[in-house]
């Protein structure tokens, strides 16, 4: 018996069925996956907006303190500590006020007023004080003898009083005008003796003129309120 071996062709599609795997479309594109940044942008615009915000109101503190100023002093800040500069904020009265500020900006507060005398203490760092009160020896003696108590270098740079600058060798003028009560004794004085007194009253710098008019009106004012 014999058994007959058949033999079959092999079969190949045509090259026109050709299965392609290859992605034809740009969606079926492998590409690689894109991550999310965790890390926040930058916004120096922000910042610098905020930094231009708090030198505005600098400038405005300062403004608003030389309202009703008679004296605006520099003190050198360099040396302080944070303690002693707490203590000498208490220590003054509340008729001064202690402020720090950068030169450039209290500079800009003063620009075209009498106050830009003070223009020689812009350098280095500096503490301002701002008196508002006629009575500027007891205005600066809290300092004076913060100085001794503390033992503190830390002296005062320069100041503007009445439009004129006084450097560190001239505070002695300042610290050395007469009291309001001083200024009264004086013109009780000249009252007692019109003839001599008052000539001598007048031979005094004008400011002193000055503060003993208006120690006179005041003690006019209060003769007259109380009648």
């Amino acid at each position: 018996m014999e058994i007959a071996l058949l033999s079959f062709p092999s079969f190949k599609p045509p090259p026109s069925q050709t299965l392609s795997l290859k992605p034809t479309a740009p969606f079926l594109r492998s590409s690689k996956p894109t991550f999310l940044s965790s890390k926040p942008p930058s916004c120096p615009s922000i910042r610098a907006a905020i930094s231009r915000t708090k030198k505005e109101e600098t400038v405005e503190t300062v403004k608003s303190q030389l309202e009703n100023c008679y004296l605006l002093a520099a003190v050198e800040y360099k040396g302080f500590t944070v303690k002693q500069f707490q203590d000498l904020r208490q220590s003054l009265p509340e008729s001064s006020k202690l402020l720090v500020a950068k030169n450039t900006l209290v500079l800009k507060a003063i620009e075209g007023t009498p106050w830009e005398a003070l223009k020689p203490c812009m350098k280095g760092m500096n503490a301002w004080l701002f008196v508002h009160t006629e009575e500027i020896p007891d205005a600066l003696k809290p300092y004076r003898t913060f100085q001794k108590e503390k033992k503190v270098e830390n002296d005062f740079t320069g100041a503007v009083f009445e439009g004129q600058f006084y450097g560190p060798d001239d505070f002695k003028q300042l610290e050395s005008m007469p009291t309001r009560a001083e200024i009264y004794a004086k013109l009780l004085g000249s009252l007692q003796s019109p003839a001599i007194g008052l000539v001598g009253t007048l031979q005094v710098p004008a400011r002193d003129v000055v503060m003993v008019l208006k120690a006179y009106v005041k003690k006019l004012e209060e003769e007259s309120g109380g009648n």
